[in-house]
């Protein structure tokens, strides 16, 4: 992999990262402006909505987290926040996953590999008000392009993922967040997933060419918890179900639902006196 790949890569994935220990949990103008630390993880990942299969992936790297009022580099945005109210907000979000060899995956044996894919692109955040019971509703409008870094940042396609989520604080110094989505791709997103090309054909793998529509339905729930000012442990997990989907006849299809769960610690070396605005 290229060096400017490589660094691509240890970036969005200490976004990524951060946005499960969820940076969410300490929201508020007390954030400092700035902070720098490190984290590490481990988690087992569905290799694709609809595989039999699961990717195993582990890393450790360091991060850097920024609040400015209109560039913000942190677990929810990365790049310009161009408008905030106390309902609405539209910023540049980011999301990914990582990329498995075809020779990992039994239903893709023979074929390219699925490489590490970084998603970003505008979205709408929605606040929806508070719960009787505490905590917050929030309704998200994202649409991104998704790129290959495996593959020198090609482009793959576009998706749409709107997202409704609930969050609480608890006690104890634990935060709780859960969320249900439904994944919308293009059919260049689509084929990167589910199309099976002639010359890739087998007896028990038929050519298929993907439509684009619903990839997927998704259930998704963070944890965490402050273990002290600097140490934050948290978990995630989330299930995907291809139940009704654009391409569920696809013969990469092996299976309708499939997890994904992770763990991780994160630590904060050093944090500005200077608060955020917001």
């Amino acid at each position: 992999m290229q060096l400017k790949t490589t660094i691509l890569v240890l970036a969005i994935s200490a976004a990524l990262a951060l946005s499960a220990a969820d940076a969410r949990a300490e929201s508020g103008p007390a954030q400092p402006l700035w902070e720098i630390g490190a984290f590490g993880f481990a988690t087992s990942q569905q290799a694709y909505p609809g595989s039999d299969q699961q990717v195993q992936r582990t890393l450790a790297l360091p991060y850097l987290v920024y609040r400015g009022r209109y560039f913000r580099a942190d677990g929810e945005t990365a790049g310009l926040r161009a408008v905030k109210t106390p309902r609405f907000e539209l910023d540049i979000g980011v999301a990914g996953s990582f990329g498995s060899n075809s020779d990992e995956i039994k239903a893709r044996r023979g074929m390219s590999d699925l490489g590490t894919l970084v998603e970003f692109g505008p979205r709408v955040k929605w606040n929806l008000g508070e719960s009787a019971g505490g905590g917050r509703w929030r309704l998200e409008l994202p649409l991104r392009g998704v790129f290959d870094l495996s593959d020198s940042g090609a482009h793959r396609g576009m998706a749409f993922e709107p997202e409704l989520s609930f969050q609480r604080r608890g006690t104890g110094g634990w935060f709780y967040a859960t969320s249900v989505s439904a994944i919308v791709a293009d059919q260049r997103l689509a084929a990167t997933f589910y199309d099976v090309q002639p010359q890739f054909a087998l007896p028990d793998r038929p050519a298929y060419q993907a439509r684009s529509g619903l990839v997927a339905w998704r259930l998704s729930a963070t944890v965490s918890r402050s273990l002290s000012k600097d140490w934050r442990l948290f978990g995630f997990a989330r299930l995907d179900s291809v139940a009704g989907a654009a391409n569920e006849e696809s013969p990469l299809v092996q299976r309708s639902n499939g997890a994904t769960v992770g763990l991780g610690l994160s630590y904060t070396w050093l944090r500005s006196s200077e608060r955020a605005a917001d």
